[in-house]
């Protein structure tokens, strides 16, 4: 059956399963057993994701259909039928997040004593305060604009708040009306604290204060009417690489163009004057489906604020202290244990602090003569970009810093040149793909007198913030056969110098489809022999039509398939006769669930592999990634006995997908299971007030701890890029 001409039968929709994952985080906002701060973030958190997608994603469908694009996607809709439905979508999520935050948060907000005040609430001090704070702090960045002949329509920028001012002069009763633009300051909070004595945390939004003030900037106008407003814009880059001089240039002057993208959305408040709405929305070029109105302040994501600014440890999830590393007895520093053993780390109930320290030792110790790293993603004031930096002065230092890190780019580039200042070597990866892949390799000259390779694998990039709520596994190891392909893997991505096997690693995109789909295969021949034959594969998407065809195949042939898929997940799991043995679980809790982890049965012999990459297309066909099989015995057992099954036993903050696509919660379709939470448990269990026996059985059967070999893959030859995607292709389904 041709997969081209059963997209619907076999896949569901790629918008709205996001739209399904944006809402399971917006029910975690509307959850009242989460603390009260924590589901202000939450919704915070739904907000800015929207923003990405509708600047990314929903400007991308708008390109297509303005380029003539007629092709169906994964549930065979054209771009314009996706569009109209995504459209639908999202103005009814919007209503959602609005409901929440004016019918839930706001008033238990109020209870506690954090109030968000209207103006004609505030008391004369109060008033006297913003007052002042509008004059020292605000007015001095304002500069309202009156649209006439000598004044177009300013340029808003993307995601900029404003104030839209309806206008009418004083000495021409019969003119005609006039629009007004203020921009509200990026460089102030949106909320103003305002004093008080009695433990309250009270504020007023910094719009509003403008607001009050618009009559001493529109001096000679009647104010007819104002609302708050903001525009999104696309934010896609456009560049052609082969025309480019440099890269770097090139990405800089994209990313000045980004911010004056086509408009793709207008948010504005429910209560805007009808004629404010239209001059808006004609001035921007958009469709009336294309206005988004909100019952409350523009933009929710900035409610953010309130989680850092309101000191009440009571309303946020109790503190958490990662476990540290500890050595072995007899070794004195990582590399002594390295000798010995593999290292893994599960972040954040393992300290982020060796991944750091792995680095900054590659520094400043001289027995190390080399140090590589790749960045993707990294803090502000990232510590591995300062030992990079002063590695430089004394031993060979490169990196590969991938520019194209989408909202990362200006920041990196300013790396990439105060790097290369420093004498640091940077590379930017293959051109038309981009650096994924977390990789740091240090060359060092040991006390017994050989030079030895050590590195750090990882799933999450190398942000010692983010690792504090990012849930990823780090792997150091000295193992000569993975250090080895490691180093060659670098060499991929400075000199473009490929090898025909990079095994026992899967390097996308020039192996890493055809090794999944090999393993997949392989799950399906077990299976067929009687063996044990199981598949449990953690991700953040799974999209790549390929793969899920051939997990279809595997299901028919009798591997049962555990999917954990955080975000987007397009497979039909459970559907007679194509995915009965499929079951797929998103979990979305306290932190975001980041790790990838691909375990296969094996007949019983299991192997196990963790690494950048999802089952996406852009992961196996257009970015440089690396998967890595986890060996040793101890970091073995620990995935197998802990990770997993915590995983597939979450009752509380799991959700199971359906055949459709929608999600319903682990614990309604599971009424007998005991409650339980994979994130609560894996913190007691770092702290040591748990132990893995609290793990429910049923859970830590599905996943066989037994030790496992490995297996050496068979060399594989070249291949374009074009010809591993279509070797990557299955038997149709």
């Amino acid at each position: 059956m041709a997969r081209t001409q059963n997209k619907p039968r076999l896949f569901n929709g790629r918008d709205a399963s996001w739209m399904q994952f944006n809402r399971r985080v917006l029910e975690e906002a509307e959850d009242s057993t989460n603390p009260l701060l924590e589901r202000v973030k939450f919704l915070a958190i739904t907000c800015s994701n929207l923003d990405e997608y509708v600047e990314i994603r929903q400007a991308g469908l708008m390109q297509r259909i303005e380029d003539g694009y007629r092709e169906t996607g994964y549930d065979g809709l054209r771009p314009d039928e996706s569009l109209g439905a995504l459209t639908h979508e999202i103005h009814s999520f919007v209503d959602a997040q609005y409901a929440c935050w004016n019918n839930q948060l706001l008033p238990e907000m109020r209870k506690q004593g954090i109030r968000l005040l209207e103006w004609n609430e505030l008391d004369e001090d109060a008033q006297a305060f913003a007052q002042s704070y509008f004059q020292r702090e605000v007015d001095p960045l304002l500069t309202p604009i009156a649209i006439d002949p000598a004044h177009p329509f300013p340029r808003v920028l993307n995601k900029a708040l404003c104030l839209a001012v309806l206008l009418k002069a004083k000495r021409r009763s019969s003119g005609p009306l006039v629009l007004g633009v203020v921009t509200v300051p990026r460089a102030l909070p949106r909320f103003v604290r305002l004093p008080n004595t009695d433990g309250k945390f009270d504020y007023v939004l910094l719009q509003d204060l403008i607001a009050k003030n618009l009559t001493g900037m529109y001096r000679g106008y009647e104010i007819l009417a104002f609302t708050a407003f903001r525009v999104t814009r696309n934010s896609n880059l456009y560049f052609e690489e082969e025309e480019a001089r440099s890269l770097l240039e090139t990405i800089r002057v994209e990313l000045h163009n980004r911010r004056k993208g086509d408009a793709v959305r207008l948010e504005i408040e429910t209560g805007a004057h009808p004629d404010i709405i239209e001059r808006l929305r004609v001035n921007f070029e958009l469709e009336e489906d294309q206005v988004f109105r909100g019952d409350g302040p523009v933009n929710l994501s900035r409610i953010m604020f309130f989680y850092s600014d309101v000191s009440r440890a009571d309303l946020k999830f109790p503190p958490f202290t990662p476990r540290p590393l500890t050595l072995s007895r007899k070794a004195t520093n990582i590399f002594e244990d390295l000798r010995t053993r593999d290292i893994l780390l599960h972040h954040p109930y393992d300290s982020y602090d060796p991944v750091v320290n792995f680095i900054q030792m590659g520094a400043q110790d001289d027995a190390v003569v080399s140090m590589k790293q790749t960045l993707y993603r990294t803090s502000q004031d990232s510590p591995m970009f300062q030992a990079l930096t002063e590695a430089a002065a004394t031993k060979e230092a490169t990196v590969v810093v991938e520019l194209m890190a989408r909202f990362d780019e200006a920041s990196n580039i300013r790396w990439a040149r105060s790097m290369e200042d420093a004498g640091v070597q940077v590379f930017h990866g293959v051109v038309g793909l981009k650096t994924h892949c977390k990789l740091a390799l240090l060359v060092r000259r040991d006390e017994d007198g050989v030079t030895r390779r050590y590195c750090h694998l990882g799933t999450g990039n190398y942000n010692p913030v983010t690792a504090r709520f990012y849930t990823d596994l780090s792997l150091f190891t000295s193992n000569p056969e993975i250090t080895e392909r490691v180093h060659m893997v670098f060499n991929y991505l400075t000199a473009h110098a490929e090898v025909d096997d990079y095994s026992p690693l899967l390097v996308a995109p020039l192996t890493m489809a055809e090794s999944f789909l090999r393993l997949i295969r392989r799950e399906m021949e077990h299976a067929r022999a009687g063996r044990p034959a199981h598949i449990v594969a953690k991700m953040n998407a799974l999209l790549e039509p390929s793969v899920i065809e051939a997990l279809y195949q595997a299901s028919d042939a009798g591997v049962e398939v555990d999917l954990i898929v955080r975000g987007v997940s397009i497979i039909r799991p459970g559907v007679k006769g194509l995915s009965e043995r499929i079951r797929v679980r998103s979990i979305v809790g306290r932190f975001l669930e980041h790790s990838r982890i691909f375990h296969f049965a094996n007949g019983g012999d299991d192997e196990i592999y963790i690494g950048s990459a999802d089952w996406m297309p852009r992961n196996l066909f257009e970015r440089c990634e690396v998967v890595f099989p986890v060996r040793d015995p101890g970091a073995k057992a620990r995935i197998h006995a802990e990770i997993l099954p915590a995983l597939l036993a979450d009752t509380i903050k799991a959700r199971v997908q359906q055949p459709d696509g929608t999600y319903l919660r682990a614990s309604k379709m599971h009424k007998d299971a005991p409650p339980f939470s994979s994130q609560d448990f894996l913190m007691q269990l770092a702290e040591g007030k748990s132990g893995l026996d609290a793990i429910p059985k049923y859970a830590v059967k599905q996943v066989d701890a037994s030790p496992g070999s490995n297996h050496r893959r068979p060399a594989l030859k070249k291949k374009t890029r074009t010809a591993r995607r279509a070797a990557a292709e299955p038997a149709a389904v």
